[in-house]
């Protein structure tokens, strides 16, 4: 008899953007004359740079030819991607990232979920509340947590992020083994100092933990105080795994191309306490169930980092926070509290109310689409996500239908 893994019947029963997606979809089979303002899930709306379109149009031609046609690529990457990487995300900021310590991948998300193939079951796991439910989630299909009961599943050691703290979460209480991170947030759109991420790499090094620290929003930041990799922290490279996404930097959400960077001096342990570099056990994931990312995408990827492709992924993040900039003024005139939307394309907003009772009002007599925050956990309910991925014009038309809606 064929059984299943029954650790996914622990699961809740949709997915957060599922439910949205079927909410939307009600109230427009019911208002079709109601044009729809999608502010909700954060997928970009503006085409893929100039830079990034010559190279993908260059390396397609080239796959037409015999002489320059290319079949199966390296799993990790092509070299050009990864030494582009290494020496502008990572070297120019001071941090010694070597680029056979990259691994070129299809996406954040993935890489996000399938790291934590790497490490034992009975692991102890730290999960930021709210917080994206990729990492949670795929620890459940795992078999690592319990029951879900009172909003929560058991055996996770939640951090909880509100506005007490700043949505930075204190450290863990007792000793956890796994750490998830995620700066610029998402959804909170909060930030982490220098210093206050010092103390998460100090406490993974002094209880021989490890760090997943997602930076997928990196290129919105805008306070040149704020660390823009882990990497920038003395000691980090033994205990921190760093994501990264050309998805919202260069409008990749439709293209795919994302990289994990994993140095060689970050290592977890065996049974008997013995060290391992978790670079090996990667690499050989990889290289397992991973056919790498197709040419022509990668050689639109390494032309981000050309100067003229520095420039337009800049104009493109600047133009998210432009309208980022317009929710926080909405905001504060209809006087919500918020944080976010300075350093992030995602604007963090308590309603006074359920979240979902937030939405649906919105929804209906806006017809403005957002996330309600309890969604991404139990801290998350009485707020909204409020998403910048749209154009300035509706954005604004967004921002006028909720303050008549509201005021």
């Amino acid at each position: 008899m064929i059984t299943i893994n029954e650790h996914y019947l622990k699961l809740q029963a949709s997915y957060l953007f599922s439910d949205i997606a079927k909410r939307v979809a009600a109230f427009q089979e019911q208002n079709p004359e109601i044009e729809i303002i999608k502010l909700g899930i954060g997928d970009v709306t503006r085409p893929l740079p100039r830079a990034c379109i010559d190279a993908f149009h260059k390396a397609v031609e080239e796959m037409a030819s015999e002489a320059s046609f290319r079949g199966y690529g390296p799993e990790q990457g092509y070299a050009f991607l990864r030494e582009a990487i290494a020496a502008n995300d990572f070297q120019a900021r001071g941090a010694d990232i070597q680029a056979d310590e990259i691994f070129v991948s299809d996406g954040a998300k993935c890489d996000t979920g399938n790291i934590q193939e790497l490490f034992s079951q009975d692991i102890k796991i730290a999960i930021p509340d709210p917080v994206y439910p990729v990492y949670l989630d795929t620890n459940v299909m795992a078999g690592r947590t319990g029951a879900y009961v009172d909003g929560r599943y058991q055996g996770i050691v939640y951090l909880d992020s509100t506005k007490e703290n700043n949505f930075v979460p204190a450290l863990p209480r007792e000793k956890v083994d796994l750490i998830y991170l995620c700066f610029p947030n998402n959804p909170t759109g909060s930030t982490i100092s220098t210093a206050e991420l010092k103390t998460w790499v100090d406490y993974a090094r002094e209880h021989q933990a490890l760090i997943l620290f997602d930076a997928a929003y990196e290129i919105f930041i805008r306070d040149q105080s704020l660390p823009h990799t882990i990497y920038e922290i003395e000691g980090a490279k033994e205990v921190a795994i760093e994501f990264r996404s050309y998805s919202k930097s260069a409008g990749f959400t439709g293209t795919r191309c994302a990289y994990t960077v994993i140095p060689k001096e970050c290592t977890a342990y065996d049974r008997n306490g013995g060290r391992q570099p978790l670079h090996s056990l990667w690499n050989r994931r990889h290289c397992t169930k991973f056919n790498g990312v197709s040419y022509p995408v990668q050689r639109a990827a390494e032309a981000v980092y050309s100067e003229e492709g520095k420039t337009q992924t800049r104009e493109l993040a600047d133009y998210y926070l432009h309208n980022a900039a317009s929710v926080r003024r909405a905001m504060q005139d209809l006087g919500f509290f918020f944080v976010g939307g300075e350093n992030s394309p995602y604007v963090w907003i308590n309603g006074g109310r359920d979240s979902w009772d937030f939405f649906d009002m919105l929804l209906n007599k806006a017809g403005v689409v957002c996330t309600p925050g309890a969604g991404f956990g139990r801290c998350g309910n009485g707020y909204i996500r409020i998403s910048a991925f749209n154009s300035h014009e509706k954005v604004e038309k967004a921002m006028k239908r909720l303050k008549d809606a509201l005021s």
